[in-house]
């Protein structure tokens, strides 16, 4: 795209506004406005134009700014005044003057009847060249006018998740693009996990967008999405639709996943309970096992069909016995990992509190084992009160009982 073409007919440019749902309501809260230039065979993306450096700043500001007008003006002439609106900026262009014009063009809005609390600024951190503490403070001033701010396409760059801390932005956006491979890395999950977290911890909102399928979608809702934006739901377009146009598909998909998401926790309280009362039984059979080492080897002949590894640990995390480790469809006892430590892994010592305190084993989340690669889940019992049996369950059981998602 020629940028002198764009400089010279700005009428052709043009705001165009993706849908974005909500999972409370069902329903449309917001739109995110996108740059479009008319040409004579449709509209074209301004995407490019904005990303390409080697366009001088003052074009790229000059048609934002074009954009945003437009855009305020449709939606002040709207009966619904309490749509959100994203609007993209660049977080370079933006602190060539501390955000002071785009600041100032929003307040020429505020004094047309625009609710400032209703414009969520979008910056992809990313490619941020600039002090990130100085644009932290910049979006903190934002914010004193009900701005709020939403940090865009960190998945896919979650090298930078310390940054988007200090930033502490209102909204995270997470690209689902990499759902539709064939087969995802479980690396790829963890990280979705890890942001999931940390938006729970500076209190932000999560907002899945580039969804195209229901898997997507069902994705987004059951890791924690609040807001879904994508094709699957809505094209971008240059008017709103109306508020409610996906509300009967959205309640079904809903009812959809909810059905599937406790048809699988079932089926994990059955296997959790299932083991609960195999392992009691064992421990009763092998109660004058010498030592843990000599329990543990006549535990692994006894589960030969469901785990890779079993060891014991105490209160506090450290091994009191070897591994036995299943490699080659042979189990062999590690007796190394005695005394090893394992209280600094997550969840472990409120996971020995829980069952100290209601007598009762518990079967992990989905997790990556460290050592083989595997996704695992393990099964922990306590022993007594002082000593916890820990079984590494393999993928191949998991799958084999639908336990491995």
């Amino acid at each position: 795209m020629d940028a002198l073409d764009v400089m010279a007919n700005l009428p052709q440019v043009v705001p165009y506004y993706q849908p974005i749902f909500s999972a409370d309501e069902h329903g449309v809260v917001g739109y995110e406005v996108l740059g479009r230039f008319q040409t004579e065979t449709g509209p074209v993306s301004l995407g490019p134009f904005f990303h390409d450096e080697t366009i001088p700043e003052e074009f790229r500001i000059e048609v934002d700014d074009v954009i945003t007008k437009k855009a305020l003006d449709y939606f002040l002439s709207l009966a619904d005044q309490t749509l959100l609106i994203f609007l993209n900026r660049d977080a370079n262009l933006l602190m060539l003057d501390r955000g002071e014009s785009f600041l100032q063009l929003l307040l020429s809005y505020a004094a047309k009847g625009l609710a400032l609390g209703r414009i969520v600024l979008e910056i992809n951190e990313q490619h941020f060249k600039g002090d990130v503490d100085q644009l932290s403070h910049l979006l903190t001033y934002l914010r004193t006018y009900g701005i709020k701010v939403a940090v865009d396409n960190i998945a896919e760059h979650s090298i930078h998740l310390e940054r988007i801390g200090v930033l502490s932005p209102d909204i995270l956006k997470i690209d689902l693009h990499e759902l539709r491979k064939t087969s995802v890395h479980q690396a790829y999950q963890e990280i979705v996990h890890s942001i999931s977290l940390l938006a729970r911890k500076i209190g932000a909102t999560l907002l899945y967008e580039d969804i195209e399928t229901s898997f997507q979608l069902q994705y987004a809702w059951r890791h924690g999405g609040r807001y879904y934006q994508g094709y699957y739901l809505a094209k971008p377009a240059p008017e709103v639709v109306p508020r409610d146009l996906l509300k009967d598909l959205l309640r079904q998909e809903c009812h959809r996943f909810i059905q599937q998401e406790k048809k699988k926790l079932e089926t994990l309280y059955q296997i959790s309970e299932q083991f609960q009362q195999r392992i009691s039984a064992l421990l009763g059979k092998y109660k004058k096992a010498a030592n843990f080492n000599e329990l543990i080897s006549m535990l692994a002949a006894e589960l030969d069909d469901v785990c890779f590894r079993i060891y014991v640990c105490d209160e506090d995390g450290f091994q009191q016995s070897g591994n036995m480790f299943k490699r080659g469809g042979r189990w062999e006892l590690q007796p190394q990992y005695y005394m090893k430590n394992w209280s600094w892994r997550p969840y472990f010592l409120e996971n020995i509190i829980r069952m100290r305190s209601r007598r009762r084993g518990i079967l992990s989340d989905l997790y990556t084992d460290i050592e083989t690669g595997e996704t695992i889940r393990t099964y922990s019992y306590p022993i007594d009160e002082r000593h916890y049996l820990f079984i590494d369950l393999s993928y191949s059981y998991l799958f084999e009982h639908d336990a491995h998602y």
